[in-house]
């Protein structure tokens, strides 16, 4: 049986999704969008399909993304494993890595428990490019208030600190409480709705707790290994089904493309955070958004 993707679909879905997972964009959402706008309806009519080659082709992706963060941040990842062992062998947190482990573990519950029973659901109703459209938009009015969430704190901190030397700094991860970790993992449920993202949402739920661009990115990329491996191991079985032989081939070359693309924008988006801000992408979403309203409405 040939395959239903071509190579030149695959490496350009590869290609998108390890771009728009990271960049505050949703990849869901551009998933949806692209497909539409370059004319490729048999994957548009996979969107809502009961047993969707397209939706098993992009479990594949999202594995590959999630194999680039690991990788990325290998050295933090080896810290966080091997300090949640030593954190349960000795029932105590004795050090940063061993608390930022718990807090991933505790964010990553709800997301976890809902997308496991909503996910195909919430697919198969808002995976349509008018509704991805339309979340775009709220996607990026949700960054700009992210945004200017922290512009009012730090006015009210500097406000507060007059007559200090030096400008207050941003809360740093290691004070995270569990609630507000359990509240990050709550909002990235929102990221299931295509146009939501995944790491926008986690990064502004960040910035409302008081972390800085550079944490909050940082947790949000974190947060996501997990959740996105998690994914694709329950979704496992459907990439070894014989009716998945088709698309292997265009698996492996998209995941290439999705795993190549997920490092460079984490090693750029690692530093673009150090000192720039959400509002780009916020822009980019919603005046994006606008214009596929009109050409999908």
């Amino acid at each position: 049986m040939s395959s239903p993707l071509t190579i030149s679909q695959s490496i350009v879905m590869g290609l998108l999704q390890g771009v728009s997972e990271l960049f505050p964009i949703s990849s869901l959402g551009h998933s949806v969008v692209l497909p539409a706008l370059l004319g490729w309806n048999n994957l548009v009519a996979e969107q809502q399909a009961k047993n969707s080659y397209f939706l098993t082709f992009l479990v594949g992706l999202h594995v590959a993304t999630a194999a680039a963060l690991f990788v990325f941040y290998r050295r933090d990842w080896y810290r966080i494993i091997g300090g949640l062992f030593k954190s349960i062998k000795s029932r105590s947190i004795d050090n940063k890595y061993q608390k930022l482990g718990w807090l991933l573990v505790v964010a990553t519950i709800p997301a976890g428990l809902v997308g496991v029973v909503f996910d195909h659901l919430l697919r198969r109703l808002f995976a349509k490019p008018l509704d991805a459209s339309i979340f775009l938009i709220i996607n990026g009015i949700v960054l700009f208030i992210g945004e200017a969430k922290i512009k009012n704190q730090v006015k009210a901190n500097s406000s507060r600190a007059i007559g200090a030397s030096t400008a207050p700094s941003a809360r740093p991860l290691s004070d995270m409480k569990f609630t507000e970790a359990v509240t990050i993992g709550v909002a990235q449920i929102f990221a299931l709705l295509a146009g939501i993202s995944r790491s926008g949402i986690t990064m502004v739920a960040g910035l409302f707790r008081g972390l800085d661009h550079e944490d909050a990115a940082r947790f949000s990329f974190l947060l996501a290994t997990p959740i996105i491996f998690a994914a694709g191991v329950y979704k496992l079985p459907s990439l070894l089904k014989h009716s998945a032989s088709p698309i292997r081939g265009d698996i492996l070359i998209g995941s290439i493309a999705a795993f190549i693309a997920a490092f460079l924008s984490v090693a750029f988006l690692s530093r673009y955070f150090k000192s720039k801000t959400l509002n780009p992408f916020a822009i980019y979403s919603i005046v994006v958004g606008i214009a596929l309203v009109i050409r999908f409405h």
